[in-house]
C-alpha cells in the first residue's frame, strides 16, 4: 500500500488526539496535569490504562512470540490478574489515607528523605527504559513501512512522533489523557477484533477449528510443569504477580491515573476490573498469533517475532486491513508513551526539584518550570530511543520484562519494607542497597548456571531483587 496513503491516515489521527485534547485541556492547571484534579471517571480510567498497559509491544511482540513460546504467556497473565487484586486492596487504600499526589511521597513520610528520592529515582530510571523500549518498537516498524522509503531519517521520524506527543499532553497532563487513551484503546481493541476476523474468513475456519489446527502446530501449549525451566508456570504466575505490583502499583504513571477519581471504592473497581479485562484482551492477542502462524506459514511469510505481524498486515492483506493495523499501532503506541512523559515530568517536579514546597513561586513560575521539565523529558525520550535503536532485539517484550526485573527491584524491597515492618532504616545508606541490589541480581542472572547447575532463573528475578533490597534494609534497621 502507498506510503503516502499511510502516512495521511497517521496524520488524520493525530488531528483527531489533537482535538480530544484541545477540548479535555481547557482550563487546566498543575493539579489537573498531575492528577486530573482527582474528578476523573473510574470506568474511562479502567478502560484507557488497558492502551497503556499493554502498548505497542503487546500489540507486537505477543502474538510475534507464538511461534516460540505458544500460549505460555497466558501463564504470566494470570499472574497479572492477582497482582492488580493486591494493588487495589492493599496500595490503594494506603495511597488514599495519605492523600497523596506522587505516591513516593509514602516512603518520605515512613523511611525518610533520601529513601523517598531513591525510590522516586529508581521510578525515572525504570519507567524511562520501559517506555522508550516500547516507543522504539512503534517507531521502528513505521520507520521500516512506511518512512523509509520517503527517505526520512529514523531520527527525524522519532522527533516528529516525541512532538505529536508534546502537543496533546502539554497542558492537560493526565486530564487529557484519561480521555485520549480512552480513544486509542478503542481503536486499538477493533482493530485487534478485525485483524482476527478477517484471518479466520481467509483461512476457511471457524474458532473451533482454528484451535485444531494450532494444537496440531503445539500453538496452543500454556502451563510448563518442569520446575528447572524458565517458564514454569509457578515461577511465570508468581513473576507476572510481582511484575503487576512494581510496574502498576508502585509506578508513579499508573497510579496517578488511578489517584485521579474521587473515591478509593471506584479506584478499587477499576483496578480489579482492569485485571479481569486484560486477561481476556491478553488471550486474544494470543489467539490471533496463532493465527498469524498460521497465516504466515500459507502465505510462506518467512518473517518471524516482532517483524511477523507488521510483514502480513502491510505486505500479506488487503489495503484496508493495512490502514487498520496502522491505526492499532499508534493506538497501542501514544498510551504507553504519553502517560509515561507525564508520569515522568510530574515525578521530577515534585520528588526530585520538591516544586510543591517552593511557595515563594506563584502559579505562573511553577507551570513555566513544570513545562521545562517536559522538553526535558522528551529529550531524554529521544536519547533513550536512539540507544534502542542501536540494541536492536528481535522480541521487546522478553527484553523489556527482563529489564524491569533489575530495575523495579529495589522499589518492590522499599515499599514491601515499608508495609510489612514497624522499623525504621538508616535513611543515609538506603541509597547505597538500592544500587547493590540489582548488581547482586546481576551477577546471579549472569552465573545462575553455574550457581544453581540446571535450574533457571527467569522473570523471578524481580522477586530476588525485591528480596535482596528487603534483607539489605533490614541490615540496616534502627529501632
Amino acid at each position: 500500500m502507498s506510503p503516502i496513503i499511510l502516512l495521511s491516515i497517521i496524520i488524520i489521527y493525530f488531528a483527531l488526539l489533537l482535538w480530544v485534547a484541545y477540548k479535555t485541556g481547557k482550563g487546566s492547571d498543575n493539579e489537573s496535569f498531575f492528577i486530573g484534579n482527582r474528578k476523573s471517571n473510574w470506568m474511562l480510567v479502567a478502560f484507557g490504562m488497558i492502551g497503556t498497559s499493554l502498548s505497542g509491544v503487546t500489540f507486537v511482540s505477543v502474538p510475534g512470540a507464538v511461534g516460540n513460546d505458544k500460549f505460555s504467556y497466558l501463564q504470566i497473565t494470570l499472574g497479572y490478574l492477582i497482582g492488580y487484586i493486591v494493588v487495589a486492596y492493599v496500595l490503594l487504600p494506603l495511597y488514599y489515607r495519605l492523600k497523596l499526589t506522587s505516591i513516593y511521597g509514602y516512603l518520605q513520610q515512613r523511611m525518610g528523605q533520601l529513601s523517598y528520592k531513591s525510590g522516586a529515582w529508581i521510578f525515572i530510571v525504570s519507567r524511562l527504559v520501559g517506555a522508550t523500549a516500547r516507543l522504539y518498537l512503534v517507531v521502528n516498524i513505521l520507520q521500516l513501512s512506511i518512512l523509509d522509503s520517503l527517505g526520512v531519517p529514523f531520527i527525524v521520524t522519532t522527533l516528529i512522533i516525541l512532538g505529536m506527543i508534546i502537543l496533546y499532553t502539554y497542558e492537560g497532563g493526565v486530564k487529557t489523557i484519561v480521555w485520549t487513551d480512552t480513544l486509542q484503546t478503542s481503536c486499538m481493541l477493533l482493530g485487534l477484533i478485525i485483524c482476527t476476523v478477517y484471518m479466520l474468513n481467509h483461512l476457511g475456519l471457524n474458532v473451533g477449528e482454528s484451535f485444531t489446527a494450532m494444537n496440531e502446530k503445539g500453538y496452543t501449549k500454556i502451563f510448563d510443569f518442569d520446575p528447572n525451566e524458565k517458564s514454569f508456570f509457578i515461577k511465570q504466575i508468581l513473576a507476572g504477580a510481582f511484575i503487576t505490583i512494581t510496574m502498576t502499583g508502585i509506578d508513579q504513571e499508573m497510579m496517578q491515573k488511578s489517584l485521579s477519581v474521587t473515591r478509593l471504592k471506584d479506584s478499587q473497581k477499576n483496578m480489579v476490573t482492569l485485571g479481569f479485562i486484560l486477561l481476556g484482551v491478553i488471550s486474544l492477542f494470543l489467539y490471533m498469533g496463532g493465527l498469524l502462524h498460521l497465516y504466515g506459514a500459507e502465505e510462506s511469510v518467512t518473517s518471524a517475532g516482532d517483524q511477523l505481524f507488521p510483514d502480513i498486515a502491510l505486505n500479506h492483506m488487503p489495503p484496508f486491513i493495512s490502514i487498520i493495523f496502522i491505526i492499532a499501532l499508534i493506538s497501542a503506541l501514544f498510551p504507553s508513551a504519553d502517560g509515561a512523559m507525564t508520569a515522568l515530568t510530574s515525578s521530577l517536579c515534585i520528588d526530585i526539584f520538591g516544586m510543591r514546597e517552593k511557595t515563594h513561586w506563584d502559579d505562573g513560575k511553577k507551570e513555566k518550570f513544570r513545562k521545562n521539565i517536559h522538553l526535558l523529558v522528551a529529550l531524554s525520550f529521544l536519547i533513550m530511543v536512539i540507544i534502542f535503536k542501536v540494541i536492536n532485539d528481535n522480541s521487546m517484550i522478553g527484553l523489556i520484562l527482563k529489564l524491569a526485573g533489575f530495575t523495579y527491584g529495589p522499589l518492590l524491597g522499599l515499599f514491601a519494607f515499608g508495609i510489612f515492618t514497624k522499623y525504621k532504616v538508616k535513611d543515609n545508606l538506603v541509597p547505597f542497597v538500592c544500587i547493590a541490589a540489582p548488581v547482586i541480581s546481576f551477577f546471579i542472572d549472569k552465573y545462575q548456571e553455574t550457581l544453581f547447575g540446571e535450574f533457571k532463573i527467569g522473570l523471578e528475578l524481580l522477586i530476588i531483587n525485591g528480596l535482596l533490597t528487603f534483607i539489605g534494609l533490614w541490615m540496616i534497621k534502627r529501632k
